[in-house]
């Protein structure tokens, strides 16, 4: 399985990698499809959170980094569940921006934004699996829970040995205080 992470991951990658230079080389605003114009969903999103640019060139530089930087991780094998959240995170607007400037009246159009979006949602399926993937180990999730499990037995196992060694103690001087009740019930009259 190794072998077939090292060689799908900079697949996966390789559209990003492209998509995301030549959004930083040349910041024009696209669609998902390569057309030039302000990508709608994209400008819809900027303008909902605030720490994104206003300007659409610079909201274009902005999402080509981020797919440059992540498509480069992904493809390094360098936080890979990471760079595939982020991954998944830029193609989510250019996967709603197909269908959003309302229906085409030529059927190839509307064929060749069909596919358009299909091959976006295959993309993020991909993304999704690769953000995902724990390459066989268990969860963080699955290993705190684990951990918690241990500790809570070690925590009990004590718990018993001491109420054990306590229960021990207190039949001892149970017995010590019996024996000399009964031994000074013997000198008395």
């Amino acid at each position: 399985m190794a072998v077939l992470r090292r060689v799908a991951r900079p697949l996966l990658a390789s559209k990003f990698i492209r998509d995301g230079y030549a959004a930083v080389r040349n910041p024009v605003p696209r669609d998902s499809s390569g057309r030039t114009g302000n990508d709608p969903g994209v400008v819809r999103l900027a303008s909902r959170v605030s720490f994104l640019p206003d300007d659409p060139e610079q909201l274009a530089r902005v999402q080509g980094a981020v797919q440059l930087g992540a498509g480069v991780l992904l493809a390094l094998g360098r936080a890979p569940r990471l760079a595939s959240a982020a991954l998944a995170v830029t193609l989510v607007p250019a996967a709603l921006a197909a269908y959003s400037d309302g229906a085409a009246e030529d059927p190839e159009e509307r064929s060749a934004r069909r596919a358009e979006l299909l091959a976006n949602v295959s993309l993020l399926g991909g993304l999704l699996i690769a953000a995902a993937d724990t390459h066989g180990k268990p969860s963080l999730a699955f290993r705190t829970r684990h951990a918690a499990g241990h500790a809570s037995d070690a925590l009990t196992h004590r718990a018993h040995a001491v109420a054990d060694r306590v229960g021990d103690v207190t039949d001892t001087a149970v017995h010590g205080v019996t024996d000399s009740v009964a031994a000074a019930r013997k000198h008395l009259p």
